[in-house]
């Protein structure tokens, strides 16, 4: 399978799997991000509620797009990546997942809203940093611009979330004049019609949201695992052309040699040499292939090292030079530019339909089991009054919104501290601090606290010895 012997074959298969698993655990694990207020209100009956929510979440998955997905991959030093030997490209694999699985189990066992978000990248931040000190030459680092933008969007987001809910709290009750809106849900009653509807209406929103954030990074894990093991495969998107690549690369040969070098700052001039020096070694692979359509499998990997280093290099310039004449380039020359290396990108950042599917199926399916446990902590134990509807409303409101403009931007963020923090919120807006309850706030902010730490740490060990025992 994929070029490779059977037992490599078996561990791949293992491997997604285990991902496949994560993303599963995930599933059950955030589903009170949605379900818990129709639960809790009556709104939905807990059945129909969660499977209406795994097809919300399914179709977040494959229709959200990967702007998440390539944001968890990039978060990992590239050498990680192009480590050829296949044991240490296993040992990162099962470091990443192990821990992820872990932690998210012994927190949904305990019924504490923990981020799988958090566990996720805690666990990518502690391969990194072990990859790091056995390479202590200093030439490998973190991608630390996104690790930077990664940590504020988990940090920032559970305060967006408290903050817009009292906010949106306060509105409700200046503009909706129904006092029924403002009462805790009655036992055994469903709301009225329109309240209902608006309840299904905010589930729908975060179930798919939660699915084209989360479960992206489900799409992220798997493809680093098809690329580290089957690389001849994965390493560039065989669904397109190669000679299209050859045709951009070419491009973007000509409009370098164009630009004024002296314009440049002197640490972008360095950076600008590299670039040329990465377009002449892709020119070479492509040159040295048999056919312009087809790359050798064992060159794949070069080629996508050269156009990863290119399109980032790139970047870095083009963000210090808004306009084409500090280039020394004409404007159309400069669109273009920058055009060809967006399709230069679009080999290396993409993922099969099929790794979609599976993610989307894993994440649908586990969104509807092990819902109770934390939907009651969600309903009943983040605040001393009960979530009333407009509460729940507010809530998943806030999340909904705070959820969906992260994927636009291709930020992972909390589901689970986006809507506690709102629930939260709602709480105060009503009662002010003592309101909250303060024992499952302080288990939630624990949690909050501690599990990017300690899942660093854990990720961090089983790599190092996973690293020398197999390497």
């Amino acid at each position: 399978m994929f070029g490779l012997d059977t037992g490599l074959t078996i561990l791949l298969i293992a491997s997604i799997l285990a991902a496949l698993f994560f993303e599963f655990i995930n599933g059950f694990h955030d589903t009170a991000n949605a379900v818990a207020t129709v639960i809790y209100t009556k709104s939905l009956k807990p059945r129909t509620a969660v499977i209406w929510s795994g097809i919300w979440n399914f179709l977040g998955v494959y229709l959200g797009g990967l702007a998440v997905a390539m944001a968890i991959m990039n978060l990992l030093p590239l050498e990680i990546l192009v480590d050829q030997n296949i044991y240490h490209n296993l040992a990162m694999i099962f470091a990443l997942i192990l821990t992820a699985i872990f932690w998210n189990l012994g927190t949904w066992y305990l019924g504490i809203p923990c981020s799988s978000s958090h566990t996720l990248l805690g666990s990518i931040f502690g391969v990194g940093i072990a990859f790091m000190f056995i390479n202590a030459d200093g030439n490998v680092a973190l991608n630390w611009k996104k690790v930077i933008d990664a940590g504020l969007s988990l940090l920032i987001s559970p305060l967006i979330g408290f903050g817009l809910s009292m906010l949106l709290m306060a509105l409700f009750k200046k503009v909706v004049k129904k006092k029924k809106f403002f009462d805790e849900p009655e036992k055994e009653k469903t709301p009225p019609f329109w309240i209902r509807g608006w309840l299904v209406l905010t589930c729908t929103s975060v179930s798919y949201f939660h699915g084209s954030n989360d479960g992206q990074k489900g799409v992220g894990l798997i493809m680093i695992i098809l690329i580290s093991l089957a690389p001849a495969f994965f390493a560039l998107d065989n669904s397109k052309s190669i000679s299209n690549m050859y045709g951009n690369v070419q491009a973007v040969t000509i409009y370098t040699d164009k630009v004024n070098v002296n314009s440049l700052k002197p640490e972008e001039q360095a950076s600008f040499l590299k670039i040329k020096q990465d377009i002449k070694d892709i020119n070479s692979v492509i040159e040295e292939s048999e056919a312009k359509d087809e790359i050798a499998p064992s060159k794949r990997f070069e080629a996508r090292k050269d156009i990863i280093l290119i399109t980032k290099s790139y970047e870095k310039i083009l963000s210090s030079h808004k306009d084409s004449e500090s280039l020394g380039l004409k404007k159309d020359e400069f669109a273009r530019l920058k055009n060809n290396l967006k399709e230069m990108k679009s080999f290396t950042e993409f993922a099969p339909w099929w790794v979609i599917l599976l993610v989307s199926i894993s994440l649908g399916l586990g969104t509807m089991i092990g819902w109770k446990r934390i939907v009651v902590t969600i309903g009943e134990k983040i605040g001393k009054s009960h979530l009333s509807y407009a509460q729940g409303a507010s809530a998943e409101m806030v999340a909904a919104s705070t959820i969906g403009m992260s994927s636009l931007l291709g930020l992972p963020v909390s589901t689970t501290h986006v809507l506690s923090s709102g629930v939260a919120g709602t709480m105060v807006s009503q009662g002010g601090l003592k309101n909250l309850q303060a024992k499952t706030v302080k288990n939630i902010l624990i949690a909050w606290v501690v599990t990017i730490p300690v899942t660093v740490v854990l990720s961090c060990g089983i790599f190092l010895g996973l690293y020398y025992l197999m390497g």
